[in-house]
Parts: structure tokens; C-alpha cells; sequence
């Protein structure tokens, strides 16, 4: 079924192109050429994100700025286990899975931590990845308030992931 809605989305927007007049197939390689353009200038910030994401791994330092703020998680009333979480999503996505996986496995998907693990990951963003490819793709080098603005989005996101598993779920 999807096979086909994908052949009916794409001949309808060529035919929609054909009655509108354009030359779909140079609007296409036009789309395309941009495309890798952008790709080509995000690359460099994109290979730095992922060392710095790998550095901090590898350091030791999410695990240290993990036990500096696992107090404040506690009053918050925000399961423990989902530290690693809380840290690492604002970085890195395919790091974030693997750390909802390590909650999964470690105390269930069906637990406090894993139900506010799984709200967390849909409520909150890979924020300096984002950053990284929007404003790299357009050349923005000074982000004003947009990562603190974020990072607070984020911070609030998994607060709220937090209260919302403990009202619906009575945890």
C-alpha cells in the first residue's frame, strides 16, 4: 500500500507541475544541485558535532556532569536512570537511542524511567544538531539566544515528560 501512495504523491506533483507549466524534470536537477550544495557546506560543522559528541563520551565528562546534577534530578521527582538521557539528547539522536535502549534493558520499557524515557524522546529535540544543520546550511555563524532558548525548551520537555508519565500513569 505505501508503494503505491509514494508512485501517486510523485506523479501528482509532476502532473501538477506539467498543468502549472514548469519543467519538472530542470526544476528537479535545479532542487537537486541546491541540495548537495548545502550538504557540501554543512558537512564541516556536522564532522565537528560528532567529534565533540564522541569526546564527551569518551571522557568520561557526561557521566561526571551526570552525577554533579543527579541531586537536583531527584527533587524534581524525575526518575535517576534517565540522566544519560536528559544529557545526551540535547547532542547527540543515534546516542540518545542507545541510551533509551540501555533504560529499556536495565528497568523495562513498561517502568516509570522507561515510559518517561520514551515521552522524552518525543518531546525533545537534538538541539545542537538542529542548530548545526539549519544554521550551517545557511551560513549563520552567531546563534543569539536560540541555544539557550532551545536548551530551555528541551529542560522543560523532559520536566514536563516527567510530570505527565507520573499524573497519566499514576507512577
Amino acid at each position: 500500500m505505501g508503494g503505491y501512495l509514494v508512485i501517486i504523491t510523485v506523479s501528482g506533483i509532476v502532473a501538477f507541475g506539467l498543468v502549472k507549466g514548469v519543467k519538472v524534470f530542470d526544476a528537479f536537477l535545479e532542487g537537486a544541485r541546491e541540495g548537495l550544495y548545502t550538504a557540501a557546506g554543512i558537512i564541516p560543522a556536522l564532522t565537528a558535532l560528532t567529534l565533540c559528541v564522541s569526546a564527551l563520551r569518551a571522557s568520561g565528562a557526561v557521566e561526571a556532569l551526570g552525577q554533579l546534577v543527579a541531586p537536583l534530578i531527584g527533587m524534581a521527582h524525575i526518575p535517576t536512570e534517565t540522566l544519560p538521557l536528559m544529557l545526551i539528547r540535547p547532542v547527540s539522536g543515534s546516542g540518545a537511542l542507545a541510551v533509551l535502549q540501555s533504560i529499556f534493558s536495565s528497568c523495562g520499557p513498561d517502568s516509570e524511567a522507561g515510559r518517561v524515557a520514551s515521552v522524552m524522546m518525543g518531546s525533545t529535540e537534538t538541539t545542537f544538531y538542529t542548530i548545526t544543520v539549519y544554521f550551517g546550511s545557511v551560513g549563520i555563524k552567531k546563534t543569539g539566544c536560540t541555544i539557550p532558548a532551545a536548551l530551555t525548551a528541551d529542560l522543560t520537555g523532559m520536566i514536563i515528560a516527567s510530570l505527565t508519565v507520573r499524573l497519566l500513569m499514576g507512577n
